[in-house]
Parts: structure tokens; C-alpha cells; sequence
């Protein structure tokens, strides 16, 4: 059996183990030896990170040729348009190439733990978040996406992966789980 790592990674941890001088990494908050990430979450981005010691799962998990679906919860600054919405959905041209269609819709503020830091608060400028799916994952894939339909993302937390779903996990916690192989 594959042991298979659960993370709620906070906003400002690096998706790595190797330490850095000035940014907390995952050692200092996984104390399971031989798992290493299936994929990565960008330093300012939060939620679930999966962690395997199975090499041939964490390829499935994280290769786009396999359509792992990744959800994530996207605050953006201003609310966000029906035009602004279909693009994502239609995929979005940037600067290495047109994305994969996305799936795109606007949602409620969600019931989501504090960031620490907060967001930039303007009081003249509203929010709005959306839930987004992809089947791809390129370097800041979804702040690129969404700059490039004029609403810059403030906070992205992904929720799930695939069948997997962060629901109950507070940030910095994890679960151990197995696989099989």
C-alpha cells in the first residue's frame, strides 16, 4: 500500500522540503519520510497539497495527460462578469499558449479559515469568488487566467483533487491515508 498525504498547505509555505531562509517549507509541518508532493501549490496560494512515496501515482495525479480535475475557491477583485466567465470556460490565451477549458461559475463567499496575512482590502473596490476547474496546472495557471480576463485574483485555495477534498482540514494540519498500489 502507498501512503498517500493529505495537506492543507497555508499561504506563504513553499511546496517543497528543502528549506529556504526567508519561507517556511513543508518539513515543518509533514514529519512523514519518502513522500513527496504531486504537484505544487505557488508560495501565496493555499489549500490541499496530496503528498505520495509512490512515484507511478504521483505521475497520474499531477500529468495533465491524465485529466486529474483540480477545484479551486478564487477571490477576485470586482465582480466578476457572465463575459469574464465564459472566457475561463473557454480556455484562456496566455502567454505559453491557450489553456484548457475550465469549468467557471460564480459563487458565494465561502466559509474559509482567515488568511494570514489578510488581503489587500480597497474599500472602493468590491470582490467577488468563483469556483474553478481545471485539468491542467501551469506555473500560477489561474492568476494568469484571470489577470488575462481583467480581475486580478487576491486569495486561491484549492479544495479538491480529484476524488480527494480538503473539507474539515484546518490549514497546516494533514492526514495520512494509503493507496493502493
Amino acid at each position: 500500500m502507498a501512503r498517500l498525504v493529505m495537506f492543507n498547505k497555508p499561504f506563504g509555505v513553499l511546496s517543497q522540503f528543502t528549506p529556504h531562509a526567508s519561507h517556511p517549507c513543508l518539513a515543518e509541518y509533514i514529519d512523514q519520510p519518502g513522500v513527496y508532493p504531486a504537484g505544487r501549490l505557488d508560495r501565496d496560494s493555499e489549500g490541499l497539497l496530496l503528498l505520495t512515496d509512490n512515484g507511478k501515482f504521483q505521475q497520474r495525479l499531477s500529468n495533465p495527460r491524465y485529466n486529474k480535475k483540480k477545484r479551486y475557491l478564487v477571490q477576485v477583485e470586482r465582480e466578476i462578469s457572465d463575459e469574464a466567465l465564459e472566457r475561463l470556460c473557454l480556455g484562456v490565451e496566455l502567454n505559453d499558449g491557450r489553456t484548457r477549458p475550465a469549468t467557471a461559475t460564480r459563487v458565494e463567499a465561502p466559509n474559509l479559515w482567515p488568511r494570514v496575512p489578510p488581503i489587500r482590502v480597497r474599500q472602493t473596490v468590491p470582490t467577488s469568488w468563483l469556483s474553478l476547474t481545471l485539468q491542467e496546472g501551469r506555473n500560477r495557471q489561474i492568476r494568469r487566467m484571470t489577470a488575462a480576463v481583467g480581475y486580478p485574483t487576491l486569495r486561491l485555495v484549492r479544495v479538491q483533487i480529484a476524488n480527494w477534498r480538503l473539507e474539515g482540514l484546518q490549514p497546516g494540519k494533514w492526514v495520512l491515508t494509503t493507496i493502493p498500489d
